[in-house]
């Protein structure tokens, strides 16, 4: 049964005001994780080290009543480690599965770019199809199958970089960066006697999750914001500085993500507001830009930024259902 969009302000309120416990002054980057979780895609954390992403991903995964599983990846992790493998019983003569750890609701994938381009692509079926297929056995994970994955955009040695269709299954890749003053302080007195994330007690069931994902399809999304997001994604497709622009997943992704931030921003209705806050991070990370720059990301969120100001906006006033 579908619910309703308050169903999701609901649902995410209680996650975030949780995961505040522990994290500090990251209020949009939670927003963006729950938007991307709820709607159905998965998320790339790029800092440097000590920025709090793998604390950030316990906490959500702390936060909700599911299984969760953390990966550290490195060079010498193989795919069997990560999908499982059938292996041979001497006794009965018969294969039997061992399951892996993307048999879970919560992946997280830390440091992902530290394992070969062989283990990395191991992830492409689950992460876009949500199943494992083995020895020409498919197998369905359980829903929510959601994938956190972080990685360090400075240090280079003994990594991996991901390529574009492991990038392009991403809902969006967020950036932490260093607290202000006044945060770092606060996160100094919560971590100094020990983690506070180990308190956390789960706010949100599988199942209360699964229905906020259903009560998304009750948000309007009028057709001016569609031709606003199409706009969007062909102008990334036509400019002269990037090679390869917005896919068609990528057009999805921001459709999507539109309506579970109006949702959380207590509307059922989508405003262009909804899909300038996720242009940045649902699409930069998926242009191929002509060239060499100087800092991929940078770059790419700089030229997504202009672009969205050369974009113009629906000049409607009346967004909502009639």
């Amino acid at each position: 049964m579908v619910g309703n969009w308050q169903d999701i302000k609901g649902i995410t309120d209680a996650i975030r005001d949780n995961i505040s416990k522990v994290i500090v002054g990251k209020e949009r980057e939670v927003e963006l994780i729950l938007a991307a979780m709820l709607a159905g895609g998965h998320v790339l954390l790029e800092d440097v080290p000590g920025t709090g992403k793998t604390m950030l991903a316990r906490s959500l995964a702390r936060s909700i009543d599911a299984s969760y599983h953390r990966v550290q990846f490195t060079p010498d992790l193989l795919p069997s480690d990560l999908t499982g493998i059938n292996f041979y019983q001497p006794k009965t003569g018969d294969f039997l599965f061992r399951p892996g750890p993307v048999f879970t609701n919560i992946l997280l994938a830390d440091e992902i770019n530290r394992a070969t381009p062989r283990t990395q692509s191991s992830l492409l079926e689950c992460m876009e199809e949500q199943q494992v297929s083995i020895d020409g056995e498919t197998r369905q994970l359980e829903a929510p199958f959601f994938v956190i994955a972080t990685q360090n955009p400075v240090e280079t040695q003994g990594t991996y970089p991901l390529p574009e269709a492991q990038l392009d299954r991403f809902f969006l890749q967020l950036p932490l960066g260093y607290p202000g003053s006044d945060d770092g302080r606060e996160v100094i007195r919560r971590h100094i006697n020990g983690s506070p994330v180990q308190t956390l007690e789960s706010v949100c069931s599988r199942e209360q999750l699964l229905q906020a994902r259903l009560a998304a399809e009750t948000v309007y999304l009028h057709e001016s914001i569609l031709d606003y997001i199409m706009r969007l994604t062909e102008a990334t497709r036509n400019h002269e500085s990037i090679a390869l622009g917005v896919s068609p997943r990528g057009s999805i992704a921001l459709a999507r993500g539109a309506r579970i931030r109006a949702a959380m921003q207590g509307r059922g209705y989508v405003l262009p507001d909804d899909v300038q806050a996720l242009i940045v991070p649902v699409c930069a990370h998926r242009l191929i830009l002509r060239g060499s720059v100087r800092s991929r990301s940078t770059a790419a969120a700089e030229l997504m930024v202009q672009i969205s100001e050369k974009v113009q906006v629906p000049s409607e006033d009346f967004f909502q259902e009639p």
